[in-house]
């Protein structure tokens, strides 16, 4: 037998490792040998599913129907409450029939592309961005293009920078506000000028909505479907329970769009995994069934970590953060420090720079290379107070030594 092809598909290999979650493993692997280190890596509140969420699930667990295969789509009431409940928070009225329950967020994006792109097919990928986007892109077929904005421009990009990288090759345009992993937010007559230019080319869009009730100030979410409704019947909203109600842990996500579409995706899932968790999706109607008091309660704790590390990494001399409206991220530039000497190394890239931080202050960021700009960091703001002004306190002293 001929030992020259490859043990691993060409395709599965060319997958990067999720960054975010590898610097969360060896933050937390590093703190179970006993050194006190603190993590910025993960996007997860540091608050515990609301207790009526957690009483829904246990309730569920002794509820026969439960544990037995369920329709792959979703449970009926869920995606009746998740229609519901989009029109009660975004203004987005849709059918149950055009939502699809996914295995968290990253399946309903994994599922979204998969079901729009042919092998070729380009998808304009605002940068910054998340490290799943362009993976899943590449994983169905697709080409990523890179759009890039950076601290000038709040990270948001325009619609000539748009306009510039689109091609006849060009299918879909991924959109998200409030944005992982800048924070960014797009105001009304950004989405709308964006929204019109994607639908006067004929373009796809999936936009992704799971921090849309993490605003802050005066900063405002807007459903992109709803402020160009002419474009819906080529979006995709993805959204989860996951940020919104401390339920990263649970794995419930969702899909929205045209029937034909979702039906597609809905094929792929039900070779793929079939239903979601039933004792998950139980947990996910309780939270998308009840009031948002929760979340208002883990905005105002967000809030104030926000200002609160906006002001910290500002006064380290070579940072610049812009302050974000959204999300729980913050994106300092830290190009000013590559090349500098700290404790006898000269880190060239962010990624050099982030190995010395973790080394030397026993503190976890995540390289901008994740997010497809080189020269920056994200931290996220979803950890405890004292942590956090702990944390950025050992960078600031370790950067101080720059020289």
């Amino acid at each position: 037998m001929s030992t020259d092809r490859p043990r691993v598909s060409r395709r599965i290999a060319a997958i990067s490792e999720s960054a975010t979650l590898a610097v969360d493993a060896k933050a937390k692997a590093l703190k179970a040998a006993g050194r006190p280190v603190i993590g910025f890596g993960a996007g997860e509140p540091d608050f515990p599913t609301p207790e009526y969420i957690v009483e829904a699930a246990v309730t569920a667990c002794r509820v026969p129907r439960f544990h037995k295969y369920t329709p792959a789509g979703g449970l009926p009431e869920l995606k009746a409450a998740i229609a519901e409940k989009t029109e009660r928070d975004s203004g987005y009225a849709v059918d149950a029939s055009q939502v699809l329950v996914t295995n968290g967020g990253k399946q309903a994006v994994y599922e979204a592309f998969a079901a729009l792109l042919d092998p070729g097919d380009e998808v304009i990928v605002p940068t910054p961005y998340w490290t799943t986007y362009p993976e899943s892109i590449r994983l169905a077929g697709g080409v990523p293009v890179d759009v890039v904005a950076d601290e000038t421009t709040g990270y948001r990009v325009t619609v000539e920078q748009l306009e510039a990288a689109r091609t006849e090759r060009t299918k879909v345009l991924l959109f998200v506000s409030p944005s992982n992993p800048t924070g960014a937010v797009y105001d009304r007559d950004q989405i709308e000028a964006i929204g019109r230019w994607a639908d006067e080319h004929g373009l796809w869009v999936v936009t992704d909505e799971i921090y849309e009730h993490l605003v802050y100030g005066d900063a405002e979410f807007h459903s992109l479907p709803v402020v160009v409704p002419e474009l819906a019947d080529r979006t995709l909203v993805l959204n989860g329970v996951a940020k919104t109600y401390a339920m990263t842990g649970w794995r419930v996500g969702w899909l929205i769009g045209p029937n034909d579409v979702v039906k597609a995706a809905a094929n792929l899932q039900s070779h793929a995994t079939s239903n979601v968790a039933n004792v998950s999706q139980a947990a996910a109607l309780a939270a998308v069934t009840g009031d948002l008091s929760a979340v208002a309660e883990m905005r105002t704790a967000f809030d104030r970590r926000r200002r609160t590390i906006v002001r910290m990494l500002n006064d380290i001399d070579g940072v610049v953060c812009p302050e974000p409206e959204g999300a729980f991220y913050a994106y300092p530039s830290v190009k000013a420090l590559l090349g500098r000497e700290i404790r006898g190394r000269r880190p060239e890239t962010s990624v050099e720079l982030a190995a010395l931080i973790l080394d030397e202050a026993e503190v976890a960021l995540v390289p901008g290379e994740a997010f497809g700009t080189p020269g920056y960091f994200r931290l996220s703001y979803a950890l405890g107070d004292d942590d956090l002004v702990e944390g950025v306190s050992r960078v600031a002293k370790l950067l101080a030594e720059a020289r």
